[in-house]
């Protein structure tokens, strides 16, 4: 048995002990490791949708610009290595056999006495990024929160700058079922006296927001103060109108550190890698767009890309979709029932996935129960369609990796199945 065999049987045996919402495990690891976190200038990003894009359009900015970046980000999708990039290279399988092993001891002897004190998965591959970062000596790290904020395992570090993208409705048996909770929650990532920048939020949500920010004494920035209803956004390629929104967000972030951190050019906002966000693959002869939309906001912004690609095309698409629980579930097939021509109905191999009866109970219109198995037989092939059609599969960001996997032929050994329970 290889040695990246045994990492990962370990980091499965993490990952099926649960995830354990709370900060004080990651307080006492990152100490006994000697505060990786402090060794480098941190964004730190939190929101209910965009705040991976805006992570992704922040490290584009900087690397371009000729700094080193640290990128953590969550979930991964094919390989477990993307979730501690530094200037977007993963971690490669020794690399995580490596720090796997220098981190073991550590986590062993928090839970000697106490197994609860033992990190989570979630945990030990957060200090696993904080190390290379440290190590590698990073410009800057841009760091993605997991869940929430204010006891998310990324709150241990001390940010330059935090920024709260969208609050929504999501996650609510753990955040809070109004806007205003929610928001205290992502809230929990401003640190006194430290810069905060503020998306686009609802009303009830920005007053929460901008109390915090006040009580903490720190400089406030608002996106529409930068950016007022009307004017003109900065161009991505990403796409949808709330993609130039995160591209505004990520530009007056640079602005905001630029004393610190000058730019010289924001091109690299025309090609940011970002993948599983209205992604354009070429499979078999089909047009095979890939796009993660797993809450009602992140719908709303389906359904615009869904009507500017009928309106360009002509016709509607074939689609996919699966996704996790059943509130994300209704508010997606509302969708596509609408917008697809053929609708294949899946679920991804999460425990957490919605089993195709509920998708298709949700649905006034036909559809067909299957898998990915079904779907995508073998790397590069497609089942459904014909040369020259679009395939449209969205949902889940699990779902996306499944199929990325599968099209790809990557071999669940790079850790694919190491998800979140959470």
């Amino acid at each position: 048995m290889s040695q990246y065999t045994n990492t990962l049987d370990y980091l499965y045996a993490l990952k099926n002990r649960g995830s354990k919402y709370g900060i004080d495990r990651m307080r006492l690891l990152v100490e006994a490791l000697g505060h990786p976190e402090r060794q480098f200038p941190v964004i730190h990003v939190a929101g209910t949708n965009g705040k991976g894009s805006v992570c992704a359009m922040l490290e584009a900015l900087y690397r371009d610009n000729g700094y080193r970046t640290g990128f953590f980000s969550s979930p991964h999708l094919v390989h477990l290595g993307e979730r501690a990039q530094v200037n977007r290279q993963i971690l490669s399988e020794a690399e995580i056999v490596r720090y796997t092993e220098q981190l073991k001891p550590i986590a062993a002897e928090l839970g000697r006495d106490d197994p609860e004190l033992h990190p989570t998965f979630f945990e030990f591959v957060a200090a696993m990024a904080f190390q290379r970062f440290a190590t590698e000596a990073v410009d800057i790290g841009i760091i993605e929160t997991g869940l929430g904020g204010r006891l998310d395992a990324t709150n241990v570090v001390d940010p330059a700058l935090s920024i709260i993208t969208t609050i929504s409705l999501d996650h609510t048996e753990m955040l809070g079922d109004t806007l205003a909770a929610i928001a205290g929650e992502k809230a929990g990532i401003i640190k006194a006296g430290k810069p905060v920048l503020m998306g686009k939020l609802p009303a009830e949500a920005e007053a929460v927001v901008r109390q915090v920010a006040e009580e903490r004494g720190c400089p406030f920035y608002a996106l529409t103060d930068r950016f007022p209803e009307g004017s003109t956004l900065p161009c991505t390629n990403l796409a949808g109108s709330f993609q130039r929104w995160n591209a505004a967000l990520a530009v007056y972030a640079t602005e905001i550190l630029a004393e610190q951190f000058p730019l010289q050019s924001t091109q690299a906002l025309s090609h940011v890698d970002w993948a599983g966000r209205w992604q354009v693959l070429e499979l078999d002869g089909r047009q095979l767009i890939l796009d993660a939309s797993h809450n009602p906001e992140g719908v709303a912004a389906l359904e615009e890309n869904l009507a500017k690609l009928v309106k360009a095309e002509g016709c509607e698409p074939i689609m996919i979709a699966g996704t996790l629980g059943e509130d994300r579930a209704r508010s997606l097939m509302s969708v596509v029932g609408r917008y697809a021509d053929e609708l294949y109905l899946v679920a991804a191999q999460q425990e957490r996935a919605t089993p195709t009866a509920f998708l298709k109970s949700c649905l006034e219109r036909d559809a067909v129960e299957t898998d990915l198995t079904a779907l995508f037989p073998t790397p590069g092939r497609c089942a459904i369609g014909e040369p020259g059609d679009t395939v449209v599969l969205t949902g889940s960001l699990y779902l996306i990796g499944e199929v990325l996997e599968r099209i790809q032929g990557r071999a669940k050994l790079a850790g694919s199945g190491l998800q979140d329970k959470v």
